[in-house]
Order: structure tokens, then sequence, then C-alpha cells
């Protein structure tokens, strides 16, 4: 049965009036072509998801989680148009729901091993709760803490015992002489001599009853690491299994499954569930062709998820499919019409004649060609790269692609850019954040669609960031960050000084889901990191840092210099870990960068100077 819904099941407006310029465009490259393929997400979709939005709203059960939804405008053969609507994962547990577009097929195919695999790592999560919540951690916090007031009261005594014999000592020897004094002196010294045998029979109390409690907690901490990697491999066969499995089909009929498409090893977990895969799989099954499509989130906040906004694909999961989920539509009538004029909130211009124009193809601009900008040679210094075509627009509508960055080194394997602060190191949600390197450089790259971003580096810092022109030395550059093979060195001033000159900060970091992207140390929850440290300059009331993290935690950096177990003192302009003195940016700077080229076997040394 065709699950396919009339217009007016979602809203009883008149479609002649309602605006169908694109707020938003779902895109990506053909595999085979290179062309990019774009579907709008258009203030008429939009509005047909606000119907769905509605429908949800009256029913309590879709309030229970929060999820990604979605509709797609589609053409029937006939010409007449309907909308389907599809849910990401599993819709209260169940993954097929009627009037709902299905999954895309191949999960039946692993069913029995996913049931399985899921009993299995069910009985891991029990597991691993109960061993969290074994009774001997609280009675050992107990006992811990009882057993720390009774050393800060015998603590107390003894100091003031001492300061009295201090005071009797010099009366004695001011009033007594020879062997009296001796004796005298003897009787306070083995005063002494008793407290301390008082505070090591309480310490050894302490230990023994201490020491079991202990060693099972270890023992116990010992299995969670145990169960947890068991537990990481096992949910990572089946995904592996499912994705082999996941078959996609596109507009000209091609089939692929998920394995094929995404990078080898890097697939996400929940590629292949999302509303917008599914939708454009079912349409070219069913011979529907897409003419507008619209995803938001609804239920309980998540992240930066918010119910009732509107999200476009998803960078990890989504976003590397639309190429081949896209290859085969036709050129859809609400694109083609969009030279009249700009939209999206922006002062409307008149387009150059199409031939003249290269535009942006992550935002509100249409693209007709993207052609690679001639520059000259490239060597290790940072050589600013700019376009020599004055017609190039950034589909954001925000910044000129003009506006191009520093490009420290680049081969046909890869490129280093030296990013500034203030700059995405890949596309936002939003789509006022869809500018980024990842975003400048794939729109001046002829052959893009292979680019990655091998790293990240916050917003606010600057430096060195590395790109992958193909999938093997993604995946090379990648394993070489995971086996700790990339020496990285980072600058930094300090918003005060420290009283060390150089040292190693190890504590572990966890973000809460609640707080993002917040991170803090959390010895329970978190994961071990590790930086260590050397004072450059003090300069006044900061010092200058070179930091050279061993680990890549998220605000690893930031959060070793603000924490008082770290540094104790934030980073100069770093305000959500407490700085408040005044600064213009994040000091904050990627200066260097060394690892083994991946296609040639050398040995390379990025460096960029420090801006601040």
């Amino acid at each position: 049965m065709l699950e396919l819904h009339t217009l007016l099941d979602f809203t009883d407006c008149d479609w002649e009036s309602i605006d169908s310029q694109p707020n938003y465009w779902y895109e990506g490259r053909c595999p085979q072509s290179g062309e990019l393929l774009r579907l709008p997400r258009t203030r008429m979709s939009e509005d047909l998801a606000r119907g769905l939005m509605q429908y949800l709203a009256a029913d309590d059960s879709y309030d229970r989680e929060g999820k990604m939804y979605g509709i797609l405008l589609v053409e029937m053969p006939s010409g007449e148009q309907g909308i389907l609507k599809a849910f990401s994962g599993l819709l209260n547990g169940c993954s097929i729901v009627e009037g709902w577009v299905p999954p895309i097929p191949g999960r039946d195919r692993v069913a029995c091993e996913e049931a399985r695999t899921l009993t299995q790592l069910e009985a891991m999560k029990q597991e691993l709760i109960a061993l969290n919540q074994l009774p001997q951690r609280q009675e050992y916090e107990a006992l811990f803490r009882e057993f720390e007031v009774q050393m800060q009261v015998l603590s107390d005594r003894h100091r003031n015992c001492k300061q009295q014999r201090d005071e009797k000592r010099q009366l004695l020897c001011q009033t007594l002489a020879a062997e009296t004094l001796e004796i005298a002196l003897e009787q306070l010294n083995q005063e002494s001599r008793l407290e301390k045998m008082e505070r090591r029979q309480l310490k050894r109390q302490r230990d023994e009853t201490l020491q079991p409690l202990k060693q099972l907690i270890e023992a116990a901490d010992g299995r969670m690491r145990a169960v947890k990697q068991q537990r990481k491999e096992l949910s990572r066969e089946l995904q592996t299994q499912m994705h082999a499995a996941y078959t996609l089909v596109n507009f000209l009929g091609k089939s692929s499954s998920l394995s094929s498409l995404m990078p080898t090893n890097s697939i996400p977990t929940g590629t292949g569930d999302c509303c917008a895969p599914k939708l454009l799989h079912y349409a070219a099954v069913h011979n529907l062709k897409p003419l507008a499509m619209a995803e938001f989130w609804w239920g309980p906040p998540s992240g930066d998820k918010i119910q009732g906004e509107f999200y476009g694909a998803c960078g990890d999961r989504c976003q590397p499919l639309m190429g081949f989920l896209l290859s085969g539509l036709a050129q859809n009538p609400i694109v083609s019409n969009i030279n009249e004029g700009l939209t999206g909130g922006l002062e409307a211009q008149p387009l150059l004649p199409t031939r003249n124009i290269i535009a942006c193809g992550t935002g509100i601009l249409p693209v007709t060609k993207i052609q690679i900008v001639d520059a000259e040679p490239l060597d290790l210094g940072a050589v600013e790269a700019r376009p020599k075509n004055p017609n190039i627009f950034c589909g954001t509508g925000i910044l000129p692609v003009t506006q191009m960055l520093p490009i420290i080194y680049e081969d046909k394997w890869l490129i280093a850019v030296n990013k500034p602060s203030g700059l995405l190191s890949v596309p936002g949600r939003y789509l006022e954040n869809q500018d980024s390197v990842f975003s400048r450089l794939r729109n001046l790259l002829l052959d893009s669609l292979n680019l990655t971003v091998v790293h990240r580096l916050d917003w606010e810092t600057s430096g060195i960031l590395l790109l992958a022109q193909d999938k093997e030395t993604s995946s090379q550059l990648r394993q070489q960050f995971a086996k700790k093979q990339v020496h990285k060195v980072y600058e930094a001033v300090l918003s005060g000084s420290v009283k060390m000159d150089a040292g190693t900060i190890e504590l572990p970091l966890w973000g809460d889901p609640e707080n993002r992207p917040y991170q803090e140390v959390n010895w329970e929850c978190g994961k071990p990191s590790v930086t260590r440290f050397q004072v450059m300059a003090r300069e006044g009331n900061c010092d200058r840092v070179e930091f050279l993290p061993l680990t890549g935690r998220t605000h690893q950096l930031r959060v070793h210099a603000a924490d008082v177990r770290g540094l104790g003192i934030p980073i100069l302009g770093d305000r959500l870990y407490g700085c408040r003195a005044a600064a213009n940016r994040l000091h904050l700077h990627a200066r260097e960068l060394s690892f083994e080229h991946p296609q040639l076997g050398e040995k390379l040394h990025l460096q960029a100077e420090t801006p601040f």
C-alpha cells in the first residue's frame, strides 16, 4: 500500500498564495557525474510540516521521545501532488507504523541477528548498571568519610597537644636544669611518640577496613571497562551487518548498500534510519518526483534541537548519502525559477546571467557550475588563496567566498588551512551557521565530493585544520589521529599566572548532554584526557603557554586550563569557562601539526604563526 497523503490532510491553505522560494537546500554531488544536485525546503513544505506538527501535538504518545520527523512533497506520474511523512529511527519502539514511510529495506534480513544482539546489549547494560550501583561503593564512601572525620579530629587534638608541649618545653628549659630537665623533656617526647602511634593505628584500621571494599570496587571497575569494550565491539559488528544489508535506491533506478556509500569504518550509528533517506528512497522506489522536503524536531529538547524547529540534513548520517539519493532527479521547477531574485531575508538583487555566476552550494543561491579557482602555486607558507572570478557568492547569504582562507599546504590528496577564530570547521545545523572552512573549500574545488574534515577546531580557536580530498587519505589520517601518531602543538595566553613552569595534566572529561557544548571533569563518567604544558613567557599578569595534547577530547585544553585540578586559570577570552578579562577572541591557536603523509610516506611538519 502506498503511504501517500493528500495536501488537504496537512493544511487548508490557499496554495497559490504560498511563497515557494527555498529557505534551505538538501544537496549532494552525483557519484558518477560530479554534478551538484539539490532539493529545496520551501515555505510551502514548511507549512505542510507545521500541519504534521499539529497532528503530533494532538497525541501525547508523540511527546514521549524526541526525534526528527519529515515530510516530502511529491508529484505522481499523473501530475497530482501528494505528501509522504517519515520519522527517524523507531516510533514508540516500532519501525513500521501505518501511514508512515517504512524503513529502508535490509533490516529484515538481519532481524534475527539484531534481536539476539540487542538482547545481549541489554544484558550488558543491566550488568553495567548493577556494577555501577554496587552497594560496596556507597559503603566505601560512607566509611571513607567517617575515617576522614576521625583523622581530622585526631589531627586537631594532636596539633593542640604539640602546641602545649612546645610551650611547656620552653618553660622547663627556663626553670629546670641538668638531669631533671632531661627527664621532663623525655616525658614530653614520649607523649609525642604515643600520638604518632595512635595516628598510625587509626590509619592501619582505616586501610584494613577499606582495602577489601576497594579491591571489590576496582574489580567491578575493571569488569565495567571490559563490558563496555565488548558492548562497543558487539554494537559495531551489528551496525556493520546492518549497513551492508541496507539497500538504497535513487532516481536513476540504481541501488547500493550503505556500506558502499559511506567511508570505511566511519558509518555513524543510525545511518539509514533518518527521515530524509527514508523519504527519498521511498519516492524513488514508487516513481514519485520530489518537489520539496522539510524536517523538524518534535518531543523533548536534545542538545541544540528544539521542538518545532526546522533542521537540515545532518552532516554525519544524511549528507554523505544525498548525492546518491538525488541522482536521476530532474530539475525542479521551483529551482529553475529562483534566478528571478534572492530570498531568505536578504535584500533582493538582480542576478547576473547564469553563465557568469558560480554560486555556493550550501544555502540560498542556485548552483549552475562549480569551478576550481586559479591560484598561484602554494608551498608551506601561509599564502592567501583569492578567487579570480568576482562573481562568486556564498550560499549562506552572509559571507562572500572572496574572503578565502590562508592555505598552508595543498596537494591532490590533502589540504591544510589556517582557520581564523570565529569560523566553524564544518557547517552547523542552522541556516545562519552554514559558513565554515568545509563550505568555502567545497564551493571552490571542482572535485569536492569526497572532501572531508579530518579533525575539528572549536569555532573560537584558530590554527591548522586538515582536510582530505579522497576517502583513502581521510581514513588513513583519521587512523593516525586515533592512534595518537599526530603531533599537535597549541599556543595560548592564560588570563592569569600559574605557579608551575611545566607539567602534565590528566583529567577525565565528560560532556553533559543537557548542557552542551560545556565539558566538565567527571571521575565516574569522563574519558581520559592528557595534556603536557610549558610556560613560554610571563607577560605581565598573563602567561603564554605551549600545550601538547596527547588526547583529543572536546574542549580539552580549555578545561585543563580553567579547572582548579588543572592550571586553574582560564584561557584569555574563554567566557564559557570563566574568563572575565576583556579580550577580543579566545587566545588559543593550533600552531603546529606533524604527521606522516598517507600517500607520499614523508613526514609533514606544518606551522601557522600565532596571531596574538
